[in-house]
């Protein structure tokens, strides 16, 4: 039987004895076992955002990633990160139809916190047959064109993106709703790297958008302009528009669609001790924060 398995044998910890005890050296680059996971994913529920930060840099170090589109969650994390004094690996994806502005705001983020931000982009012989195919505006045709759209231009470049992390860390919070509201802080994910291995965390899981804002103000944190022309959830300029006054977050999100407002980056997953494992729900309930 494996340490992790005998571990189970105790009382689960307190969400401060977990915090204070780093994963064990190695285990994060290895498949973590289910029920660990859940043990911590159990402990670690009500950890503040300052906490749980913490705690996944002490267990993972350099194999720690902040995965970000640089929307308002996204620039709190790395503001919380820098006051931490906690480096990270900061990733993006370019998909090529990103808003000018998402660009100019990557280099306000790098200048302000002296950050190295790794931009990723999608293969170009895979756009190039996607839009042979379908023409460069398919995803306006159908929801699972428009999944294969997001496929190609974002959520596999991400996934490449994430061969050498064991952990990433997401700007997801419950309000957002959808399957979001279903999130935990500590996640394994085994959409984003099937053989497993890969935990994901959600700092900002409990917060709200007026927390969020409200951090975003009082630290003069640089955020996204077209925040500032109405919109409250931002990706690629021709899937985006501004809000309405009686709108979700994330109705403005491919608006023409009834559907989940989601892209596959997040894939939900089934609380690990609660139907026999974990269990992976479809690419087409995740999505980008």
């Amino acid at each position: 039987m494996s340490s992790c398995c005998r571990e189970l044998s105790r009382p689960s910890e307190s969400p401060s004895e977990t915090l204070s005890r780093p994963l064990p050296v190695g285990r994060g680059r290895s498949d973590p076992e289910a029920a660990q996971v859940e043990v911590w994913a159990r402990d670690l529920e009500r950890a503040s955002a300052e906490d749980l930060l913490s705690w996944a840099y002490a267990s993972f170090g350099d194999a720690l990633t902040v995965a970000t589109s640089f929307q308002a969650e996204g620039v709190v994390i790395l503001d919380l990160l820098h006051e931490l004094g906690l480096p990270a690996r900061v990733l993006t994806v370019d998909t090529g139809r990103l808003p000018e502005e998402t660009l100019e705001l990557v280099d306000r983020i790098r200048s302000r916190y002296g950050l190295r931000v790794e931009i990723v982009y999608p293969r170009a012989e895979d756009v190039s047959d996607l839009v042979r195919a379908g023409g460069p505006n398919l995803f306006l045709e159908s929801p699972e064109n428009r999944l294969r759209c997001c496929s190609v231009r974002k959520v596999e470049p991400f996934r490449r993106a994430l061969e050498g992390a064991a952990c990433w860390v997401s700007g997801l919070r419950r309000s957002q709703g959808g399957a979001r509201s279903q999130a935990r802080r500590l996640e394994l994910d085994r959409v984003n790297r099937a053989g497993g291995g890969l935990l994901k965390i959600n700092p900002l899981l409990d917060w709200s958008e007026e927390q969020v804002w409200e951090r975003i103000r009082e630290r003069r944190i640089p955020y996204h302009a077209l925040y500032d022309r109405g919109y409250r959830s931002i990706g690629c300029a021709p899937c985006t528009r501004a809000s309405r006054p009686s709108e979700g977050e994330r109705a403005s999100r491919w608006w023409w669609e009834s559907g989940p407002k989601e892209c596959g980056l997040h894939p939900r997953l089934v609380p690990l001790g609660g139907s026999g494992g974990d269990v992976a729900v479809g690419p087409g309930l995740g999505g980008a924060q």
